[in-house]
């Protein structure tokens, strides 16, 4: 396939705004890391008009995906794990062209794992989790089984991908592959849930109690970004949360965790006067230090 596409990376590698050019090649049906396509060829750029191109081509009875993608989108997608096949591809691609040893660099860096920007994955990691456990259990408390079922499912996903990351590790698409070695634990109570004969009503009441140890277990860690940066100021609006340069990445799910900050007694809230009666600005105050 290589040299089915050799005319096409090489026009792109001979561009000054071109930095590396990784192919992937389909292995196993089983694992989608090229969504079906025989190849898919990811050539990274300084910049472009658009953050991610992507072409299709067809040669005889093969298929191949293009990818166009800006050094900002790429290191967006491993901050937040929003394309989890970029890790397939960066750890597992060929290097067909790599401009001053930019993919290199990129690939120690994925290895070594900046304590930073693991604490800031950490906190979108447990935004996530802290979303899908509190929305799972008022619905388990509303008897409606299978919405819990599925969101508590998502919750141990948002977990098994926390533990990873606390470990010093991308989680990757296998991350299931990876939480055995990690942290069985977490593999044990996903293979519980899934595959115990219990009713399902008594399998996420036990699910929630497990679940509720773990994430306590973990807030400390899970939070360490969004208190050092709450620890910034005496108080703050939500609006100046939500518009914080690194913590506008926790998108939906903050206003979620600040909630249950709250309610673990580590954020407090501060009212303060408006000109209605007994209406009250809502603050967000870091309650005590994380030790």
């Amino acid at each position: 396939m290589e040299d089915i596409l050799r005319p096409i990376y090489q026009e792109r590698a001979s561009q000054a705004n071109t930095l590396g050019v990784i192919m992937t090649e389909k292995m196993q049906k089983a694992i989608p890391a090229t969504d079906t396509f025989d190849a898919v060829l990811l050539i990274l750029v300084k910049e472009a008009d658009e953050p991610v191109f992507v072409k299709h081509y067809t040669y005889k009875d093969k298929k191949a995906a293009l990818h166009i993608v800006t050094d900002k989108q790429l290191r967006e997608w491993i901050l937040l794990g929003s394309n989890r096949k970029i890790f397939d591809w960066l750890y597992n691609g060929k290097v067909l062209f790599d401009r001053n040893e930019y993919i290199h660099n990129l690939k120690v860096e994925l290895r070594e794992f900046p304590f930073y920007g693991r604490k800031l994955k950490m906190g979108i990691e447990f935004a996530k989790l802290i979303r899908r456990y509190m929305d799972g259990k008022a619905f388990f408390e509303n008897r409606h089984y299978f919405d819990a079922y599925n969101h508590i499912v998502h919750s141990l996903h948002h977990l098994a991908r926390l533990a990873v990351i606390e470990n010093g590790f991308h989680p990757e698409v296998t991350v299931w592959n990876q939480v055995k070695q990690i942290e069985p634990e977490i593999m044990k109570l996903y293979e519980e849930l899934v595959n115990s004969q219990e009713p399902l009503e008594k399998r996420l009441e036990l699910l929630f109690l497990a679940s509720e140890f773990l994430i306590h277990s973990r807030t400390k860690q899970g939070i360490t970004h969004l208190a050092d940066v709450l620890a910034q100021k005496d108080e703050w609006s939500i609006h100046d949360i939500m518009n914080h340069e690194e913590l506008h990445l926790y998108a939906v799910d903050l206003s979620m965790l600040l909630e249950y900050l709250i309610d673990k007694h580590i954020i407090e809230v501060v009212n303060a006067e408006t000109k209605g009666q007994g209406i009250y600005h809502r603050y967000y105050k870091l309650k005590k230090k994380l030790s």
